[in-house]
């Protein structure tokens, strides 16, 4: 794909191939390990193994318009093998990908299916996967691309589904990053047809320039050895001052093995994006529990093992670690290149036509998000910051006018995060039976509801866990803090189940 090295080992938000990069490389759940689960014994499809058919909910364009009678084909999966008659419905909310049937029959929501007998649904999202609701993903089509549609796309679903032996069922819907404040904000906005929530590794607040996202990095690094964090810093330094000369830029272009001359202010702030993101997504998802196709496509790199390159004095000084790195990295994608130029991404997620490029795989979609409603873009724009002062807000802002247009700027920015604030600003206070998980390792933590007000939510922290944690499928290697988050979400579950 193009824009940076994303997808570096995949949930690496996400639905793509560790080839390729993206705006959806650090968001995202990907697929469950299909392995035994702790949880309620045995997760076994029937036999022959359960069957999980894509099925089409029909879906208004505009919820909000009684005038525009368009409707589109929303792709869900269903799995009523563990469901009994007066059990609840688990919903899990489709994000930014394209959704799995894995979801339907392993991972943490089919464990908790098995034990409250509970009918299990997956929505697919808007403009995601097999989900077309308009011709093409022109920017004037993706006017519908709103949270507050994708919300009213949930209440429909809910509503055309809770009929014959549903019709008291109680709904609890799960979501994992984006999806899980999907989640959240599904239970404040239709508190009547959401019973509960379970929001794991949810952004909940907004803002448009997330620093929050590498002191939380940093920290996760520096808990391993300080030392990797400062080598990673002065490597930075070093790359920052070679490419203020002609000689050291080509030198830059040939130890990285960069593909496109590094010639304008935006080619270098994305150059140095993408030396940050396959890190970043280290972090992460560092020892998750995701599904790979073959095992050779899984990753062994873990905070540790960044680390021990960086802190590795026969690879010579820091930045020759930071080229050493890199190069490991590459090795594993087996790429020979790891960077395109900021022109190239422009070109690429300029892309409209369904199943092509960057719209296949979601970026241009969640980018499209990004820049009109959720912001929260990850920056390192000060000296003491993990990556130093080389990504700033302002180029993502660029991204945005150059991608979809000029009207697409900082200050309509401001104002729609602003409002996206607003409308779900009462989740802390008043909302109730959502649980909230998180990880200490997980960047996007910093950003989270660690500390809700309301008598009746509650947030699980999990220590030493990366992204999405608690939804993978459980194992024998857990560490115990994240099966002891699993069953206080069952005994939350639990008692929530038997409220009216």
């Amino acid at each position: 794909m193009s824009l940076t090295f994303f997808l570096l080992l995949y949930c690496f938000w996400c639905g793509s191939s560790a080839d390729d990069g993206g705006f959806t490389s650090l968001v995202g759940i990907g697929e469950p390990n299909e392995r035994t689960t702790l949880m309620g014994g045995f997760i076994k499809a029937s036999h022959p193994p359960k069957v999980i058919r894509d099925e089409f909910f029909v879906q208004e364009l505009d919820h909000f318009n009684p005038n525009d009678n368009r409707k589109w084909l929303q792709r869900y999966q269903t799995n009523n093998e563990y469901y009994a008659i007066g059990g609840p419905v688990f919903l899990l909310i489709g994000g930014e990908e394209q959704i799995s049937n894995l979801w339907m029959t392993t991972g943490a929501v089919a464990e908790y299916a098995k034990i409250f007998n509970a009918m299990i649904f997956q929505l697919e999202h808007r403009y995601y996967g097999k989900s077309y609701p308009t011709e093409n993903l022109n920017t004037t089509n993706l006017v519908y691309l709103k949270i507050q549609q994708v919300l009213a796309d949930v209440e429909a679903f809910i509503i055309g589904k809770s009929q014959n032996e549903l019709h008291d069922a109680k709904w609890v819907l799960f979501g994992g990053s984006y999806p899980g404040s999907l989640a959240a904000w599904a239970r404040i906005t239709y508190p009547n047809l959401v019973h509960a929530a379970v929001s794991s590794s949810s952004v909940i607040k907004t803002r448009i320039d997330n620093i929050d996202y590498y002191k939380v990095a940093d920290k996760a690094l520096s808990d391993y050895n300080p030392q990797c964090v400062s080598n990673i810093r002065q490597a930075t330094m070093v790359i920052n001052d070679l490419l203020n000369t002609e000689n050291g830029t080509k030198y830059v272009e040939t130890v990285f093995k960069y593909s496109s001359p590094i010639n304008l202010k935006n080619d270098v702030r994305q150059f140095f994006h993408q030396l940050a993101l396959p890190i970043s997504q280290i972090i992460q998802y560092n020892k998750d529990n995701r599904y790979f196709p073959s095992r050779e496509e899984q990753s062994p790199v873990t905070i540790t093992q960044l680390c021990d390159v960086m802190l590795k004095k026969s690879l010579g000084n820091p930045f020759d670690r930071y080229v050493a790195l890199h190069e490991k990295l590459r090795q594993i994608n087996r790429r020979k290149s790891s960077f395109y130029s900021y022109q190239r991404s422009l070109k690429d997620n300029s892309e409209i036509s369904w199943n092509k490029g960057l719209v296949k795989s979601g970026d241009r979609q969640w980018f499209y998000q990004l820049c009109t409603e959720i912001g929260n873009f990850v920056t390192s724009n000060d000296e003491d910051h993990l990556f130093g002062n080389t990504i700033p807000i302002d180029f993502f802002i660029d991204l945005c006018s150059d991608i979809f247009g000029e009207s697409f700027n900082l200050s309509e920015l401001e104002k729609a995060v602003n409002k996206t604030t607003m409308l779900y600003h009462g989740l802390k206070n008043s909302t109730s039976r959502v649980i909230y998980l998180h990880g200490s390792i997980d960047p996007w933590s910093g950003l989270g509801l660690k500390e809700p007000k309301s008598d009746d939510s509650v947030s699980i922290f999990i220590e030493g866990v990366s992204h999405c944690a608690d939804l993978y499928t459980s194992r024998s290697s857990d560490p115990p803090q994240l099966l002891k988050a699993r069953q206080k979400v069952t005994f939350y579950l639990n008692k929530w189940l038997r409220e009216i």
